[in-house]
C-alpha cells in the first residue's frame, strides 16, 4: 500500500485496537491528523496538553490498552510533561507522540526547536523519532509494546514534520505480542509454604491491570485462608471494599490503626505494588516482614526493603495460576494456606477498616470545632450511597480527597484513576476520558478548587464530545495541603497558599450544563439528586471553611 509515513503511523494505531487518541493539534503532525480524518479511531480534541496526557492516562489505567495522546513540539512538549511524569511514576502504559522540526531544521534553534531525548529520556520509558519512513510503522508498534511490557511507562515518540509527508510502501504492521510471565508451580509452592507459616500474612495489591475479576477472586481466597488484604495508594479499586479480608488502602490520609496494621503483618505479599514511601510512611513501616513481590518488573523499581522471594507476573497470570493450584485439582491444598491460623486477624483488620469508612459528619470528629459552609463528612457520606460502589472515581491531588478515599466505597474493578505521584490537575480530564470510555457508567472527579482550576477548562472537551462526568469541587480558597504543612511546621505565618474563585457553578452553566453551588450542608442532598440526574456534565461547587482539614489519622480509627 503506498501511503504517508503519518497515514501507516494510524493505521498501525488501528490495528493495535487503539480506539481513541487525545490530541492538540499543531502544524508539526498534520500529515497523522489528516491520517485521522478518514479513522476509526476517535480524535478527542483537548484544550492543554497536560489534560490530553491524564485523559490518555485515564484510558490506560481504566481498559488496559495503552492511552495515545498527541502534541505539537516545543510548548505542546513542555505542557504534555506532567502526564509523562504520572505515568513513569505511576507505571501506567503511555504513547505521547511529539511533532517535531523538520529534520533539516534540527540543531539550529528553529520555530519551537527542542531535543525529545534530553527532555524525556529520565522520565520516559524510551524515546523514540521516526527518521524512517519506511520504519513508522514498526516503530509505531514498538512504542505500543515497549509502553505495556514489564513494568508499564511512557513511551515518547518524535515525528519529524518532513518525515510524516514522505511516501512508503512498507506493510501494514501487526501488533507486537506482550510477553505475560507466568508463576511456576515451584513458586506457588513455596509462597503457600511461606502463607501457612505466618500468624499475620497480608496481602498489599496495587499498579495496574487488575481487571475481569482478578481481585475479587484473590479476595475470596483471602478469606477462606484469613489473610488480610491491603491496596496501595490510589490503586485500591484492586478489590471490591467487602468482605471479612478486606483490611483499607495505605497511602495518605489514611487511618493510623489500618498503617499499624500493615506494620504488624509478619508476611507482605506484594502483588502489582511496592514496599514504597507512600505505603511505608516514609519508608518507616513494614520493613522486618518476611516479604514476597509478585510484578512484571525484574528489578523491582520503587521497591524498599527486603525481597524473601520474587515472582515474575501480572497480577492476572498470578491470581488465575494461584486459584488453580489451590482448587480442588490443583497441586497445593488449600487448607495448606490457612496453616494454625483462625481468622482473629485477617478480621480484626477488617472491623478498622469498617470503623474507618463509616460514614461520620466531620462535626462529630474529637477536637472538632464549629465550622462554616458544608460539613464534608455527611456530603461524602451521601455521594457514597448514591454511588453505591459502581461508579469511576477520579482524583487529582490535595486535601479535598482524602473525604473520597474514606468513604467512596468501590465494588468494580477499573474504578479508579488517581494520580500516584501526586500530581494535580488529573481529576477533570480523567473524568472526561472515563466517561468516554465507558459511557454507560457513572464518572465522579473529586478536586479541590486548586486542583480543578489547573485543568477545569476540559469540561469544554466534555461538552464537545459527549462525554458526562460529575465534577464535585470542594472550595476552601486556599491550598490545603499545603496550608496543612505551614500549620505544623510554621505555624501563624500563612505564605503562598490563598487563591481567589470565580462561582463554578456559573462557569459550568455558561457551557450549558448543570451547575449547583451548596454553601450549607442540608442543601448538598438534594443538589447532588439534581446532578445526578441531569443530562450532561454536571458540577456542585461546594463551599468549605478555609481552615477545615481532613480529621487527623488517629482519630477516625475508632
Amino acid at each position: 500500500m503506498f501511503r504517508s509515513a503519518g497515514h501507516h503511523i494510524v493505521n498501525t494505531l488501528e490495528n493495535a485496537g487503539i480506539q481513541r487518541v487525545y490530541a492538540v493539534p499543531g502544524e508539526s503532525y498534520l500529515d497523522v491528523l489528516d491520517g485521522l480524518y478518514d479513522s476509526s479511531i476517535e480524535t478527542v480534541v483537548c484544550r492543554q496538553e497536560g489534560g490530553a496526557g491524564f485523559m490518555a492516562l485515564s484510558e490506560s489505567r481504566l481498559t488496559g490498552r495503552p492511552g495515545i495522546a498527541m502534541v505539537t513540539r516545543g510548548p505542546g512538549a513542555a505542557n504534555a510533561m506532567i502526564s509523562v511524569h504520572t505515568a513513569y511514576q505511576d507505571a501506567t502504559a503511555l504513547v505521547l507522540f511529539v511533532g517535531l522540526v523538520p529534520i533539516a531544521d534540527r540543531a539550529r534553534e528553529s520555530f519551537q526547536e527542542f531535543s525529545l531525548p534530553e527532555w524525556f529520556s529520565s522520565t520516559a520509558k524510551k524515546v523514540i523519532i521516526i527518521d524512517d519512513e519506511d520504519r513508522a510503522g514498526d516503530l509505531t508498534a514498538d512504542a505500543l509494546r515497549i509502553a505495556a511490557s514489564g513494568r508499564p511507562g511512557p513511551v515518547v515518540v518524535g515525528l519529524p514534520e518532513d518525515v510524516l509527508v514522505r511516501m512508503t510502501e512498507a506493510p501494514d504492521t501487526a501488533p507486537a505480542p506482550i510477553a505475560e510471565p507466568q508463576p511456576s508451580a515451584t513458586d506457588l509452592e513455596s509462597l503457600a509454604t511461606r502463607i501457612g507459616n505466618a500468624a499475620k500474612p497480608a496481602f498489599v495489591l496495587g499498579g495496574d491491570g487488575w481487571h475481569e475479576g482478578h481481585g475479587r477472586a484473590l479476595l475470596d481466597l483471602a478469606a477462606s485462608a484469613g489473610i488480610a488484604v491491603y491496596c496501595d495508594w490510589r490503586a485500591y479499586d484492586a478489590v471490591p471494599h467487602t468482605g471479612p479480608a478486606w483490611a483499607g488502602w495505605l497511602g495518605y490520609g489514611r487511618a493510623e490503626a489500618v498503617a499499624a496494621g500493615y506494620g504488624d503483618a509478619d508476611l507482605l505479599v506484594f502483588v502489582g505494588a511496592t514496599r514504597s514511601d507512600v505505603a511505608s510512611d516514609g519508608y518507616t513501616r513494614g520493613f522486618d516482614a518476611e516479604t514476597v513481590v509478585v510484578g512484571l518488573d525484574p528489578e523491582a523499581t520503587q521497591h524498599a526493603g527486603r525481597i524473601d522471594q520474587q515472582i515474575l507476573a501480572s497480577p492476572r497470570s498470578f491470581v488465575t495460576a494461584l486459584t488453580a493450584s489451590t482448587s480442588v485439582n490443583g497441586s497445593i491444598d488449600a487448607a495448606d494456606l490457612r496453616g494454625e491460623r483462625t481468622d482473629e486477624w485477617m478480621t480484626s483488620r477488617s472491623d478498622v477498616q469498617s470503623k474507618v469508612a463509616a460514614h461520620r459528619p466531620d462535626a462529630e470528629v474529637a477536637g472538632a470545632v464549629a465550622r462554616t459552609g458544608v460539613d464534608l463528612g455527611v456530603a461524602f457520606g451521601i455521594l457514597d450511597d448514591r454511588l453505591d460502589g459502581e461508579a469511576v472515581l477520579t482524583y487529582g491531588a490535595g486535601n479535598a480527597t482524602i473525604w473520597g478515599h474514606r468513604f467512596i466505597r468501590h465494588l468494580q474493578s477499573a474504578s479508579l484513576v488517581g494520580a500516584r505521584n501526586g500530581a494535580m490537575g488529573l481529576a477533570v480530564p480523567g473524568a472526561v476520558a472515563a466517561s468516554l470510555a465507558f459511557p454507560e457508567r457513572r464518572a465522579v472527579a473529586i478536586c479541590g478548587d486548586g486542583d480543578f482550576l489547573m485543568n477545569g477548562q476540559e469540561l469544554a472537551t466534555a461538552f464537545a464530545h459527549g462525554a458526562s462526568p460529575l465534577v464535585i469541587v470542594a472550595d476552601n480558597g486556599v491550598y490545603g495541603t499545603i496550608v496543612q504543612h505551614q500549620v505544623n511546621h510554621y505555624p501563624g505565618r500563612p505564605s503562598g497558599t490563598r487563591m481567589v474563585n470565580p462561582d463554578f457553578a456559573v462557569w459550568m452553566s455558561s457551557f450549558g450544563g448543570h451547575g449547583e453551588r451548596v454553601e450549607k450542608t442540608e442543601d448538598f442532598e438534594a443538589a447532588l439528586d439534581r446532578a445526578l440526574a441531569a443530562e450532561g456534565p454536571a458540577l456542585i461547587h461546594v463551599l468549605i471553611d478555609s481552615e477545615l482539614m481532613p480529621p487527623a489519622a488517629d482519630e477516625i480509627a475508632g
